[in-house]
């Protein structure tokens, strides 16, 4: 990947300090570490559970540990990472606020990103009798790991249950930033957190 191609990427980037450690939980192929290593200066690891995603982090030279996030986070020490990122997965973990909960605990602040459930056009194809699906969505109701899915305002109910303090805020639509009625008009939403003091 020739620069940070995804606008969530970007932000994301924008977003971390430069020399910080940083955990890409569901790291996928290991581009977006690789961005941040390129532009950040970061010093990053990944876990991941899928074999050719593992070996394309390889390939790439990103540091990735082979797991299941639902299950092996416990070995990480606490505040050990200055950000963890869980980028387009948080819809497909079965313990949402365990996830959160220790992504929390193993690093000072978390970022996090998911399709917005709320956005219009997926409203409107469930009001037309359809499972949404889109960029964010592409997949099938029958084939879909997406088994959580939220809007932008239950995530923030999410966040003010839990004290957690949401430091910024993005959503986007087609690689571009809402701010007009982010619930209604955002495809993706993007946010940084921490732990409230």
């Amino acid at each position: 990947m020739n620069g940070i191609s995804r606008k969530d990427f970007a932000l994301i980037g924008q977003w971390i300090k430069p020399g910080s450690r940083v955990l890409d939980l569901g790291c996928g192929d290991g581009a977006l570490l690789r961005e941040l290593k390129d532009t950040r200066n970061i010093e990053g690891y990944g876990i991941e559970i899928d074999d050719a995603n593992i070996l394309a982090c390889a390939q790439k030279g990103v540091n990735v540990i082979q797991g299941d996030l639902e299950h092996d986070l416990f070995g990480f020490e606490d505040q050990s990472f200055d950000y963890v990122i869980l980028s387009r997965t948080l819809q497909t973990m079965r313990n949402t606020e365990c996830i959160l909960k220790e992504m929390l605990r193993i690093g000072r602040q978390g970022i996090v990103t998911f399709p917005n459930f709320g956005y219009w056009k997926n409203r409107l194809q469930i009001w037309q009798g359809h499972m949404p699906r889109s960029a964010d969505m592409p997949y099938q109701w029958y084939n879909t790991p997406n088994i959580h899915l939220c809007t932008v305002r239950d995530f923030e109910d999410l966040c003010a249950q839990h004290d957690f303090n949401i430091l910024e805020r993005a959503v986007l639509t087609n690689g571009r930033s809402v701010a007009l009625l982010p619930n209604l008009l955002g495809g993706l939403a993007i946010f940084r957190f921490e732990q409230r003091r």
